[in-house]
Protein backbone atom coordinates (compact mmCIF):
# COMPACT_ATOMS: atom_id res chain seq x y z
CA UNK A 1 0.00 0.00 0.00
CA UNK A 2 2.71 2.02 0.65
CA UNK A 3 4.71 1.82 -2.34
CA UNK A 4 0.90 2.29 -4.42
CA UNK A 5 0.58 5.53 -2.45
CA UNK A 6 3.76 6.73 -3.77
CA UNK A 7 3.36 5.54 -7.12
CA UNK A 8 0.18 7.75 -6.74
CA UNK A 9 2.06 11.23 -5.80
CA UNK A 10 5.16 10.95 -6.94
CA UNK A 11 2.95 10.98 -10.10
CA UNK A 12 0.71 13.75 -9.31
CA UNK A 13 3.76 15.95 -7.93
CA UNK A 14 5.92 15.64 -11.24
CA UNK A 15 2.42 15.66 -13.77
CA UNK A 16 3.31 16.26 -17.27
CA UNK A 17 2.96 19.52 -18.96
CA UNK A 18 1.89 17.28 -22.14
CA UNK A 19 2.24 13.29 -21.35
CA UNK A 20 1.64 12.71 -24.99
CA UNK A 21 5.11 13.89 -26.59
CA UNK A 22 8.37 12.77 -28.19
CA UNK A 23 8.42 8.71 -28.22
CA UNK A 24 4.67 8.69 -26.40
CA UNK A 25 3.72 10.75 -29.35
CA UNK A 26 4.62 8.35 -31.76
CA UNK A 27 3.19 5.10 -29.65
CA UNK A 28 0.08 6.74 -29.23
CA UNK A 29 -0.34 8.40 -33.35
CA UNK A 30 -2.65 5.30 -34.32
CA UNK A 31 -5.26 5.90 -32.18
CA UNK A 32 -6.05 9.39 -33.49
CA UNK A 33 -4.65 8.68 -36.85
CA UNK A 34 -7.44 5.78 -37.01
CA UNK A 35 -10.12 6.47 -35.04
CA UNK A 36 -10.87 10.12 -35.74
CA UNK A 37 -8.82 11.26 -38.78
CA UNK A 38 -8.91 8.12 -40.70
CA UNK A 39 -5.74 8.61 -42.07
CA UNK A 40 -3.43 6.21 -41.01
CA UNK A 41 -0.73 6.60 -43.69
CA UNK A 42 -0.97 10.47 -42.95
CA UNK A 43 -1.48 11.43 -46.97
CA UNK A 44 -2.78 15.01 -45.31
CA UNK A 45 0.45 15.92 -44.05
CA UNK A 46 -0.88 19.01 -42.45
CA UNK A 47 -3.01 16.75 -39.97
CA UNK A 48 0.72 16.16 -37.98
CA UNK A 49 1.57 20.29 -38.78
CA UNK A 50 -1.74 21.39 -37.27
CA UNK A 51 -1.30 19.52 -34.08
CA UNK A 52 2.51 19.86 -33.31
CA UNK A 53 1.59 23.74 -33.68
CA UNK A 54 -0.86 23.47 -31.05
CA UNK A 55 0.43 20.94 -28.22
CA UNK A 56 3.99 21.04 -28.84
CA UNK A 57 4.34 17.47 -28.88
CA UNK A 58 7.56 16.87 -30.94
CA UNK A 59 10.70 19.46 -31.86
CA UNK A 60 10.70 17.35 -34.97
CA UNK A 61 8.38 14.91 -36.32
CA UNK A 62 10.90 12.03 -36.16
CA UNK A 63 7.84 9.29 -35.08
CA UNK A 64 7.21 8.55 -38.75
CA UNK A 65 9.51 7.66 -41.74
CA UNK A 66 7.86 9.79 -45.13
CA UNK A 67 7.81 6.89 -47.98
CA UNK A 68 8.93 8.06 -51.29
CA UNK A 69 5.07 8.12 -52.00
CA UNK A 70 4.61 10.87 -50.36
CA UNK A 71 2.50 9.38 -47.44
CA UNK A 72 4.19 7.70 -43.80
CA UNK A 73 4.63 4.85 -41.99
CA UNK A 74 5.06 4.53 -38.19
CA UNK A 75 8.19 4.50 -36.62
CA UNK A 76 7.39 2.25 -34.03
CA UNK A 77 4.86 -0.64 -33.60
CA UNK A 78 1.60 -0.45 -32.27
CA UNK A 79 1.54 -2.71 -29.04
CA UNK A 80 1.53 0.45 -26.66
CA UNK A 81 -1.62 1.93 -28.61
CA UNK A 82 -3.55 -1.12 -28.08
CA UNK A 83 -2.58 -0.38 -24.32
CA UNK A 84 -3.30 3.26 -24.58
CA UNK A 85 -7.16 2.39 -26.22
CA UNK A 86 -9.45 2.03 -23.37
CA UNK A 87 -8.27 5.27 -21.74
CA UNK A 88 -8.14 6.85 -25.45
CA UNK A 89 -11.72 6.12 -25.80
CA UNK A 90 -12.63 7.40 -22.42
CA UNK A 91 -10.68 10.57 -23.31
CA UNK A 92 -12.67 10.57 -26.70
CA UNK A 93 -15.67 10.48 -24.62
CA UNK A 94 -15.18 13.04 -22.00
CA UNK A 95 -13.97 15.75 -25.02
CA UNK A 96 -16.90 14.80 -26.60
CA UNK A 97 -19.23 15.57 -23.38
CA UNK A 98 -17.15 18.72 -21.81
CA UNK A 99 -16.93 20.89 -25.10
CA UNK A 100 -13.06 19.91 -25.37
CA UNK A 101 -11.53 19.69 -28.91
CA UNK A 102 -12.20 16.04 -29.82
CA UNK A 103 -8.71 15.94 -31.84
CA UNK A 104 -7.11 13.39 -29.86
CA UNK A 105 -4.64 15.82 -27.84
CA UNK A 106 -6.79 18.03 -25.65
CA UNK A 107 -6.73 17.77 -21.97
CA UNK A 108 -9.24 14.91 -21.93
CA UNK A 109 -7.21 13.06 -24.04
CA UNK A 110 -3.44 13.61 -21.46
CA UNK A 111 -5.16 13.53 -18.59
CA UNK A 112 -7.06 9.95 -19.46
CA UNK A 113 -3.05 8.15 -20.63
CA UNK A 114 -2.00 9.69 -17.41
CA UNK A 115 -4.02 8.68 -14.75
CA UNK A 116 -4.24 5.14 -17.16
CA UNK A 117 -0.82 4.59 -17.02
CA UNK A 118 -1.16 5.21 -13.13
CA UNK A 119 -3.61 2.06 -12.92
CA UNK A 120 -1.28 -0.06 -15.08
CA UNK A 121 1.55 0.94 -12.40
CA UNK A 122 -0.50 0.00 -10.05
CA UNK A 123 -1.73 -3.48 -11.78
CA UNK A 124 2.07 -4.56 -12.03
CA UNK A 125 3.60 -3.83 -8.65
CA UNK A 126 0.34 -5.97 -7.14
CA UNK A 127 1.12 -8.90 -9.80
CA UNK A 128 4.74 -9.43 -8.72
CA UNK A 129 3.46 -9.01 -5.65
CA UNK A 130 1.90 -11.97 -6.52
CA UNK A 131 4.36 -13.41 -8.05
CA UNK A 132 6.99 -13.33 -5.30
CA UNK A 133 4.91 -14.47 -2.60
CA UNK A 134 4.87 -17.95 -4.39
CA UNK A 135 8.62 -18.07 -3.98
CA UNK A 136 9.13 -16.22 -0.50
CA UNK A 137 7.78 -15.42 2.61
CA UNK A 138 6.05 -11.83 3.42
CA UNK A 139 9.09 -9.94 4.45
CA UNK A 140 11.22 -10.97 1.71
CA UNK A 141 8.76 -9.96 -0.64
CA UNK A 142 8.32 -6.61 0.51
CA UNK A 143 12.02 -6.06 1.26
CA UNK A 144 12.33 -6.71 -2.45
CA UNK A 145 9.76 -4.77 -3.60
CA UNK A 146 11.01 -1.81 -1.82
CA UNK A 147 14.32 -2.50 -3.53
CA UNK A 148 12.63 -2.77 -7.10
CA UNK A 149 10.73 0.19 -6.75
CA UNK A 150 13.49 2.63 -4.41
CA UNK A 151 16.52 1.27 -5.41
CA UNK A 152 16.49 1.19 -8.95
CA UNK A 153 16.16 3.55 -12.09
CA UNK A 154 11.84 2.26 -11.97
CA UNK A 155 10.65 4.92 -10.17
CA UNK A 156 12.23 7.44 -12.58
CA UNK A 157 10.62 5.82 -15.46
CA UNK A 158 7.52 5.49 -14.04
CA UNK A 159 7.23 9.30 -13.16
CA UNK A 160 9.75 11.98 -13.36
CA UNK A 161 11.16 10.80 -16.74
CA UNK A 162 8.47 9.79 -19.45
CA UNK A 163 6.16 9.52 -16.83
CA UNK A 164 3.99 6.33 -16.82
CA UNK A 165 3.16 6.39 -20.61
CA UNK A 166 6.83 5.04 -22.34
CA UNK A 167 7.08 1.64 -23.05
CA UNK A 168 8.91 0.41 -19.70
CA UNK A 169 6.22 1.09 -17.89
CA UNK A 170 4.20 -0.93 -19.61
CA UNK A 171 6.54 -3.90 -19.99
CA UNK A 172 7.60 -3.75 -16.39
CA UNK A 173 3.43 -5.07 -16.06
CA UNK A 174 3.72 -7.38 -19.11
CA UNK A 175 6.51 -9.19 -17.70
CA UNK A 176 5.03 -9.65 -14.40
CA UNK A 177 1.75 -11.23 -16.03
CA UNK A 178 4.24 -13.42 -18.24
CA UNK A 179 5.46 -14.77 -14.90
CA UNK A 180 2.29 -15.16 -13.03
CA UNK A 181 0.17 -16.66 -16.21
CA UNK A 182 3.50 -18.67 -16.70
CA UNK A 183 3.25 -19.98 -13.26
CA UNK A 184 -0.57 -20.59 -13.19
CA UNK A 185 -0.37 -22.97 -16.40
CA UNK A 186 1.71 -25.03 -15.33
CA UNK A 187 0.28 -26.12 -12.32
CA UNK A 188 -3.21 -26.24 -13.51
CA UNK A 189 -2.43 -26.20 -17.59
CA UNK A 190 -5.68 -24.76 -18.37
CA UNK A 191 -6.63 -23.40 -21.19
CA UNK A 192 -7.92 -19.79 -19.65
CA UNK A 193 -4.02 -19.48 -18.36
CA UNK A 194 -2.33 -20.07 -21.75
CA UNK A 195 -4.67 -18.31 -23.88
CA UNK A 196 -3.96 -14.88 -21.62
CA UNK A 197 -0.51 -15.94 -21.93
CA UNK A 198 -0.54 -16.13 -25.57
CA UNK A 199 -2.30 -12.20 -25.46
CA UNK A 200 0.63 -10.55 -22.70
CA UNK A 201 3.01 -12.44 -24.69
CA UNK A 202 1.73 -11.10 -28.07
CA UNK A 203 1.61 -7.67 -27.21
CA UNK A 204 4.61 -7.40 -25.19
CA UNK A 205 6.39 -8.56 -28.61
CA UNK A 206 4.17 -6.04 -30.53
CA UNK A 207 5.43 -2.85 -28.13
CA UNK A 208 9.20 -3.92 -28.64
CA UNK A 209 9.86 -6.75 -31.39
CA UNK A 210 13.17 -7.46 -29.26
CA UNK A 211 11.06 -8.44 -26.47
CA UNK A 212 10.23 -12.04 -28.54
CA UNK A 213 12.94 -13.19 -25.65
CA UNK A 214 9.93 -13.11 -23.59
CA UNK A 215 8.61 -16.10 -25.23
CA UNK A 216 11.77 -17.97 -22.92
CA UNK A 217 9.97 -17.83 -19.58
CA UNK A 218 7.51 -20.47 -20.99
CA UNK A 219 9.17 -22.25 -23.12
CA UNK A 220 12.13 -23.34 -20.66
CA UNK A 221 9.82 -23.04 -17.02
CA UNK A 222 10.38 -25.90 -15.46
CA UNK A 223 13.08 -27.57 -17.75
CA UNK A 224 16.58 -27.93 -14.82
CA UNK A 225 18.00 -31.11 -16.73
CA UNK A 226 17.73 -33.37 -19.35
CA UNK A 227 15.34 -35.34 -17.49
CA UNK A 228 12.79 -32.30 -16.85
CA UNK A 229 13.43 -31.11 -20.59
CA UNK A 230 11.79 -34.70 -21.64
CA UNK A 231 9.25 -33.73 -19.19
CA UNK A 232 8.52 -30.87 -20.69
CA UNK A 233 8.63 -32.06 -24.38
CA UNK A 234 5.70 -34.30 -22.65
CA UNK A 235 3.93 -31.71 -21.20
CA UNK A 236 3.84 -29.71 -24.29
CA UNK A 237 2.71 -33.03 -26.31
CA UNK A 238 -0.16 -34.10 -24.34
CA UNK A 239 -1.47 -30.42 -24.28
CA UNK A 240 -0.79 -29.62 -28.12
CA UNK A 241 -4.08 -27.63 -28.90
CA UNK A 242 -3.17 -25.60 -26.37
CA UNK A 243 0.08 -24.99 -27.79
CA UNK A 244 -1.23 -24.29 -31.10
CA UNK A 245 -3.72 -22.08 -29.62
CA UNK A 246 -0.89 -20.06 -28.00
CA UNK A 247 0.82 -19.64 -31.38
CA UNK A 248 -2.11 -19.09 -33.35
CA UNK A 249 -3.07 -15.96 -30.83
CA UNK A 250 0.13 -15.04 -31.27
CA UNK A 251 0.55 -14.71 -34.81
CA UNK A 252 -3.19 -13.19 -35.46
CA UNK A 253 -1.77 -10.39 -33.05
CA UNK A 254 1.62 -10.14 -34.51
CA UNK A 255 -0.21 -9.77 -38.11
CA UNK A 256 -1.51 -6.53 -36.74
CA UNK A 257 1.57 -5.16 -37.42
CA UNK A 258 2.26 -7.36 -40.66
CA UNK A 259 -1.28 -5.75 -42.54
CA UNK A 260 -0.49 -2.63 -41.38
CA UNK A 261 3.33 -2.62 -43.13
CA UNK A 262 1.49 -4.21 -45.83
CA UNK A 263 -0.88 -1.60 -46.42
CA UNK A 264 1.62 0.97 -45.67
CA UNK A 265 4.69 0.02 -47.45
CA UNK A 266 3.76 -2.85 -49.85
CA UNK A 267 5.74 -5.33 -47.91
CA UNK A 268 4.73 -7.51 -44.94
CA UNK A 269 7.72 -6.50 -43.07
CA UNK A 270 9.30 -3.02 -42.61
CA UNK A 271 12.01 -1.43 -41.39
CA UNK A 272 10.55 1.63 -39.80
CA UNK A 273 13.47 2.82 -38.28
CA UNK A 274 15.46 2.30 -41.67
CA UNK A 275 14.92 6.49 -42.16
CA UNK A 276 17.79 6.92 -39.79
CA UNK A 277 20.72 5.49 -40.52
CA UNK A 278 22.37 6.18 -37.46
CA UNK A 279 20.17 3.49 -35.56
CA UNK A 280 20.38 -0.13 -35.83
CA UNK A 281 21.46 -3.40 -34.05
CA UNK A 282 25.13 -4.06 -33.73
CA UNK A 283 24.45 -8.05 -33.15
CA UNK A 284 28.59 -9.23 -33.98
CA UNK A 285 29.52 -6.00 -31.94
CA UNK A 286 27.41 -5.45 -29.13
CA UNK A 287 28.04 -2.05 -26.53
CA UNK A 288 27.96 -4.70 -23.23
CA UNK A 289 30.98 -3.30 -21.60
CA UNK A 290 29.31 0.23 -21.88
CA UNK A 291 25.76 -0.87 -21.09
CA UNK A 292 27.05 -2.26 -17.83
CA UNK A 293 29.93 -0.02 -16.96
CA UNK A 294 30.60 3.13 -18.53
CA UNK A 295 29.76 6.48 -16.00
CA UNK A 296 27.76 7.87 -19.34
CA UNK A 297 25.00 5.01 -19.12
CA UNK A 298 26.65 2.23 -16.88
CA UNK A 299 23.62 -0.41 -15.75
CA UNK A 300 25.54 -1.17 -12.77
CA UNK A 301 26.94 1.88 -12.15
CA UNK A 302 23.73 4.23 -11.58
CA UNK A 303 21.65 0.75 -10.81
CA UNK A 304 23.97 -0.90 -8.45
CA UNK A 305 21.79 -3.15 -6.37
CA UNK A 306 21.57 -5.34 -9.72
CA UNK A 307 24.80 -6.77 -8.63
CA UNK A 308 23.01 -8.09 -5.98
CA UNK A 309 20.90 -9.37 -8.20
CA UNK A 310 23.02 -11.04 -10.52
CA UNK A 311 24.70 -12.67 -7.39
CA UNK A 312 20.99 -13.73 -6.95
CA UNK A 313 20.78 -16.15 -10.08
CA UNK A 314 23.57 -18.59 -8.07
CA UNK A 315 21.66 -19.21 -4.90
CA UNK A 316 18.34 -19.68 -7.53
CA UNK A 317 20.10 -22.16 -9.35
CA UNK A 318 20.95 -24.03 -5.68
CA UNK A 319 17.39 -23.73 -4.42
CA UNK A 320 14.97 -23.20 -7.29
CA UNK A 321 16.95 -25.02 -10.53
CA UNK A 322 13.21 -25.84 -12.09
CA UNK A 323 13.30 -21.64 -12.76
CA UNK A 324 16.62 -20.76 -13.01
CA UNK A 325 17.40 -21.87 -16.45
CA UNK A 326 14.30 -20.10 -18.09
CA UNK A 327 15.16 -17.05 -15.94
CA UNK A 328 19.02 -16.72 -16.59
CA UNK A 329 18.54 -17.70 -20.45
CA UNK A 330 15.94 -14.72 -20.49
CA UNK A 331 18.59 -12.33 -18.46
CA UNK A 332 21.23 -13.22 -21.03
CA UNK A 333 19.64 -12.32 -23.99
CA UNK A 334 17.97 -9.27 -23.24
CA UNK A 335 21.26 -7.95 -22.05
CA UNK A 336 22.47 -9.13 -25.12
CA UNK A 337 20.01 -7.79 -26.80
CA UNK A 338 19.75 -4.28 -25.36
CA UNK A 339 23.47 -4.15 -25.42
CA UNK A 340 23.23 -4.66 -29.05
CA UNK A 341 21.43 -1.69 -30.23
CA UNK A 342 23.72 1.19 -31.92
CA UNK A 343 21.89 3.71 -29.37
CA UNK A 344 22.76 1.87 -26.21
CA UNK A 345 23.03 5.05 -24.20
CA UNK A 346 19.01 5.20 -24.86
CA UNK A 347 18.89 9.41 -25.02
CA UNK A 348 17.35 11.20 -21.89
CA UNK A 349 17.45 8.82 -19.12
CA UNK A 350 18.75 7.50 -15.74
CA UNK A 351 21.09 4.11 -16.02
CA UNK A 352 19.81 2.14 -18.42
CA UNK A 353 16.47 2.60 -18.88
CA UNK A 354 15.87 -0.46 -21.55
CA UNK A 355 16.47 -2.58 -18.63
CA UNK A 356 13.55 -1.98 -16.72
CA UNK A 357 11.07 -4.29 -17.96
CA UNK A 358 13.40 -7.05 -16.66
CA UNK A 359 12.79 -5.84 -13.35
CA UNK A 360 10.28 -8.53 -12.11
CA UNK A 361 12.65 -11.20 -13.30
CA UNK A 362 15.46 -9.59 -11.54
CA UNK A 363 12.82 -9.11 -8.12
CA UNK A 364 12.49 -12.89 -8.10
CA UNK A 365 16.76 -13.16 -8.23
CA UNK A 366 16.89 -10.72 -5.39
CA UNK A 367 14.47 -12.50 -3.62
CA UNK A 368 16.68 -15.95 -3.29
CA UNK A 369 20.17 -13.53 -2.48
CA UNK A 370 17.61 -12.56 0.65
CA UNK A 371 16.45 -16.02 1.48
CA UNK A 372 20.68 -16.90 1.51
CA UNK A 373 21.51 -13.58 3.63
CA UNK A 374 18.83 -14.37 6.10
CA UNK A 375 19.74 -17.75 6.81
CA UNK A 376 23.77 -16.23 7.29
CA UNK A 377 25.27 -15.20 10.81
CA UNK A 378 24.76 -12.05 12.51
CA UNK A 379 27.41 -10.36 11.69
CA UNK A 380 27.33 -11.33 7.85
CA UNK A 381 23.65 -10.39 7.73
CA UNK A 382 24.29 -6.78 9.21
CA UNK A 383 26.93 -6.36 7.02
CA UNK A 384 24.76 -7.35 3.47
CA UNK A 385 21.49 -5.26 4.75
CA UNK A 386 24.29 -2.44 5.56
CA UNK A 387 25.40 -2.51 1.93
CA UNK A 388 21.88 -2.61 0.42
CA UNK A 389 20.34 0.21 2.55
CA UNK A 390 23.35 2.29 1.47
CA UNK A 391 22.56 1.20 -2.23
CA UNK A 392 18.97 2.47 -1.77
CA UNK A 393 19.72 5.32 -0.30
CA UNK A 394 22.43 6.08 -2.78
CA UNK A 395 19.62 5.87 -5.50
CA UNK A 396 17.25 8.15 -3.74
CA UNK A 397 20.04 10.46 -3.49
CA UNK A 398 20.84 10.34 -7.08
CA UNK A 399 17.19 10.38 -8.34
CA UNK A 400 17.03 14.04 -6.50
CA UNK A 401 20.16 14.52 -8.46
CA UNK A 402 18.64 13.64 -11.47
CA UNK A 403 15.69 15.88 -10.96
CA UNK A 404 17.52 18.69 -10.08
CA UNK A 405 19.56 18.31 -13.41
CA UNK A 406 22.92 17.57 -11.76
CA UNK A 407 22.84 14.09 -13.35
CA UNK A 408 22.57 14.24 -16.72
CA UNK A 409 20.19 12.33 -19.14
CA UNK A 410 22.89 11.76 -21.64
CA UNK A 411 25.77 13.43 -21.63
CA UNK A 412 27.80 12.08 -18.01
CA UNK A 413 31.83 11.34 -18.23
CA UNK A 414 33.68 9.66 -15.23
CA UNK A 415 34.88 12.77 -14.04
CA UNK A 416 31.35 14.72 -13.86
CA UNK A 417 30.06 11.88 -11.73
CA UNK A 418 32.90 11.83 -9.25
CA UNK A 419 32.88 15.71 -9.42
CA UNK A 420 28.98 16.42 -8.62
CA UNK A 421 29.06 13.01 -6.20
CA UNK A 422 27.51 13.85 -3.42
CA UNK A 423 26.45 17.56 -4.45
CA UNK A 424 22.67 18.52 -4.99
CA UNK A 425 23.78 20.99 -7.63
CA UNK A 426 26.65 21.49 -9.93
CA UNK A 427 28.77 24.30 -10.86
CA UNK A 428 29.59 25.65 -14.47
CA UNK A 429 33.27 24.43 -13.90
CA UNK A 430 31.46 21.01 -13.00
CA UNK A 431 29.80 20.97 -16.39
CA UNK A 432 32.46 21.79 -18.86
CA UNK A 433 33.22 17.70 -17.80
CA UNK A 434 30.12 16.94 -19.21
CA UNK A 435 30.02 15.37 -23.07
CA UNK A 436 29.39 17.51 -26.01
CA UNK A 437 25.68 18.87 -25.67
CA UNK A 438 23.63 17.45 -29.11
CA UNK A 439 21.05 19.67 -29.63
CA UNK A 440 17.36 17.43 -30.64
CA UNK A 441 16.79 20.43 -32.97
CA UNK A 442 18.28 21.26 -36.46
CA UNK A 443 20.09 24.30 -35.49
CA UNK A 444 23.54 24.16 -33.74
CA UNK A 445 25.84 26.80 -32.42
CA UNK A 446 29.20 27.19 -30.94
CA UNK A 447 29.46 29.35 -28.29
CA UNK A 448 32.69 28.77 -27.50
CA UNK A 449 34.58 28.44 -30.59
CA UNK A 450 37.78 30.02 -28.74
CA UNK A 451 38.11 26.13 -27.01
CA UNK A 452 38.56 24.80 -30.61
CA UNK A 453 41.48 24.45 -32.81
CA UNK A 454 40.69 24.48 -36.22
CA UNK A 455 42.31 23.09 -39.45
CA UNK A 456 41.53 23.00 -43.09
CA UNK A 457 39.95 19.43 -44.36
CA UNK A 458 39.75 20.53 -47.79
CA UNK A 459 38.89 23.39 -50.33
CA UNK A 460 37.21 22.80 -53.89
CA UNK A 461 38.10 25.64 -56.10
CA UNK A 462 36.52 23.85 -59.16
CA UNK A 463 39.29 24.91 -61.15
CA UNK A 464 39.38 21.60 -63.16
CA UNK A 465 36.01 22.06 -64.11
CA UNK A 466 35.47 21.76 -68.16
CA UNK A 467 33.33 26.01 -69.15
CA UNK A 468 32.19 25.45 -71.75
CA UNK A 469 29.99 29.02 -70.76
CA UNK A 470 31.74 32.25 -69.67
CA UNK A 471 30.78 32.23 -66.06
CA UNK A 472 31.75 34.55 -63.49
CA UNK A 473 34.36 32.89 -60.40
CA UNK A 474 34.95 34.41 -57.16
CA UNK A 475 38.54 33.16 -57.04
CA UNK A 476 40.47 31.68 -59.72
CA UNK A 477 39.18 31.60 -63.42
CA UNK A 478 36.22 29.45 -62.54
CA UNK A 479 33.45 27.94 -60.34
CA UNK A 480 30.61 25.50 -60.42
CA UNK A 481 27.29 25.48 -62.60
CA UNK A 482 24.36 24.20 -60.65
CA UNK A 483 21.63 24.41 -63.00
CA UNK A 484 18.73 21.71 -63.67
CA UNK A 485 21.24 18.98 -65.61
CA UNK A 486 24.06 19.81 -62.68
CA UNK A 487 22.05 19.46 -59.44
CA UNK A 488 24.75 18.77 -57.45
CA UNK A 489 28.22 20.04 -56.66
CA UNK A 490 30.76 17.38 -56.23
CA UNK A 491 31.28 16.87 -52.43
CA UNK A 492 33.68 16.75 -50.02
CA UNK A 493 34.06 13.21 -48.28
CA UNK A 494 36.02 11.96 -45.02
CA UNK A 495 35.63 9.37 -42.40
CA UNK A 496 35.08 10.23 -39.14
CA UNK A 497 37.99 8.60 -37.71
CA UNK A 498 39.85 10.91 -40.40
CA UNK A 499 38.36 13.87 -39.09
CA UNK A 500 38.89 13.40 -35.80
CA UNK A 501 40.06 10.81 -32.80
CA UNK A 502 38.02 12.35 -30.17
CA UNK A 503 34.08 11.95 -29.23
CA UNK A 504 32.99 15.09 -31.47
CA UNK A 505 34.29 18.02 -33.69
CA UNK A 506 32.58 20.83 -35.06
CA UNK A 507 32.54 21.25 -39.23
CA UNK A 508 32.91 24.49 -40.48
CA UNK A 509 31.50 24.89 -43.90
CA UNK A 510 32.15 28.32 -45.85
CA UNK A 511 31.57 28.96 -49.34
CA UNK A 512 30.73 31.36 -52.22
CA UNK A 513 27.63 31.69 -53.58
CA UNK A 514 26.07 33.39 -57.18
CA UNK A 515 22.19 33.34 -57.66
CA UNK A 516 21.20 34.53 -60.80
CA UNK A 517 17.78 34.56 -59.80
CA UNK A 518 15.36 34.76 -56.66
CA UNK A 519 16.66 32.30 -54.46
CA UNK A 520 12.93 31.42 -53.33
CA UNK A 521 11.44 30.92 -56.44
CA UNK A 522 14.51 28.77 -57.52
CA UNK A 523 15.96 27.02 -54.28
CA UNK A 524 18.76 25.47 -53.51
CA UNK A 525 20.54 23.93 -50.50
CA UNK A 526 24.12 23.61 -48.63
CA UNK A 527 23.76 19.79 -47.37
CA UNK A 528 25.99 17.98 -44.68
CA UNK A 529 25.49 14.72 -43.38
CA UNK A 530 27.15 11.43 -42.58
CA UNK A 531 26.38 8.14 -44.13
CA UNK A 532 26.18 4.54 -43.52
CA UNK A 533 25.47 1.81 -45.73
CA UNK A 534 25.18 4.58 -48.21
CA UNK A 535 22.27 5.59 -46.19
CA UNK A 536 22.26 8.81 -44.99
CA UNK A 537 21.70 10.39 -40.97
CA UNK A 538 21.85 13.70 -39.10
CA UNK A 539 21.11 14.86 -42.53
CA UNK A 540 21.18 18.81 -42.43
CA UNK A 541 20.23 21.43 -45.14
CA UNK A 542 21.12 24.99 -45.06
CA UNK A 543 18.19 26.26 -47.43
CA UNK A 544 18.62 29.62 -49.70
CA UNK A 545 15.46 30.23 -47.92
CA UNK A 546 17.29 31.27 -44.90
CA UNK A 547 21.01 32.44 -46.49
CA UNK A 548 19.75 36.33 -47.11
CA UNK A 549 21.22 36.23 -50.42
CA UNK A 550 21.92 39.18 -52.76
CA UNK A 551 21.14 38.13 -56.57
CA UNK A 552 24.00 38.35 -59.35
CA UNK A 553 26.40 38.80 -56.72
CA UNK A 554 28.71 36.49 -54.83
CA UNK A 555 27.95 36.28 -51.43
CA UNK A 556 29.86 34.25 -48.17
CA UNK A 557 28.03 31.63 -46.67
CA UNK A 558 28.67 29.69 -43.10
CA UNK A 559 27.25 27.15 -41.39
CA UNK A 560 28.71 25.36 -38.96
CA UNK A 561 27.19 21.28 -38.09
CA UNK A 562 28.45 19.03 -34.89
CA UNK A 563 29.09 15.30 -35.73
CA UNK A 564 26.75 13.00 -34.54
CA UNK A 565 27.79 9.88 -32.17
CA UNK A 566 28.74 8.02 -35.52
CA UNK A 567 27.46 4.32 -36.04
CA UNK A 568 30.63 3.40 -37.44
CA UNK A 569 33.52 5.17 -37.11
CA UNK A 570 34.49 4.64 -40.70
CA UNK A 571 31.05 6.35 -41.70
CA UNK A 572 30.92 8.94 -43.90
CA UNK A 573 30.49 13.06 -44.14
CA UNK A 574 29.81 14.19 -47.49
CA UNK A 575 29.37 17.92 -48.17
CA UNK A 576 27.97 19.25 -51.05
CA UNK A 577 25.20 22.07 -52.80
CA UNK A 578 21.94 20.38 -53.95
CA UNK A 579 20.15 22.43 -56.75
CA UNK A 580 16.06 22.14 -55.70
CA UNK A 581 15.21 24.41 -58.33
CA UNK A 582 15.88 24.96 -62.49
CA UNK A 583 17.55 28.53 -61.95
CA UNK A 584 21.29 28.68 -62.56
CA UNK A 585 23.40 29.34 -59.57
CA UNK A 586 27.37 29.59 -59.27
CA UNK A 587 29.20 27.80 -56.60
CA UNK A 588 33.02 28.43 -55.67
CA UNK A 589 35.75 27.72 -53.27
CA UNK A 590 33.46 25.13 -50.97
CA UNK A 591 35.45 24.79 -47.78
CA UNK A 592 35.32 22.60 -45.07
CA UNK A 593 37.23 22.81 -41.69
CA UNK A 594 37.62 20.81 -38.74
CA UNK A 595 37.14 22.03 -34.94
CA UNK A 596 38.33 19.71 -32.86
CA UNK A 597 38.55 20.62 -28.39
CA UNK A 598 41.64 21.95 -27.37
Amino acid sequence: MVIVLFIIINNLIFFPSNILCWDVFGYYLYLPLKFIYHDLGLQDESIIHSILKQYNNSGTFYQALRLPEGHYVMKYTMGLSILYSPFFFIGHIIAKLTGFAADGFSLPYQYSIFFGGIIYSIFAIIVLSRVLIRFFSERITAIVLIIVVFATNYIIHITMSGQNANSHNYLFLAYALILWLTILWHESNKLKHIVLLAVVCGITILIRPSEIVCLAIPVLWGVANKKTLIQKVQLLIRNYYQVLIFVAILAVIGSFQFIYWKIQTGKFLYNSYGGNAGEGFEFFSPYISKVLFSFRKGWLIYTPVMVIAIIGFIVMFKRNRAIFIALLAYFIFNIYIVSSWSNWWYTQSFSQRAMIPSYPIMAISLGYFFVWLFEQKKALKTAGLTVLAGLLLLNIFQTIQYANGTIHGDRMTREYYFAVFGKLKSTEEDKKLLMVNRSFYTTESLANEADYTSRLLKKLEFEEIDTRDSIPAYSGSRSFQLDSVNIYTPAIESTYEQLTKKDHAWIKVTAFVFPTEDNIQYPFSLVVHFTHNDYPYKYRAFDSEKMNLQINQWNKVTYLYLTPEVRKKYNNLKVYFWNRGTGKVYIDDLQVEVLEKK
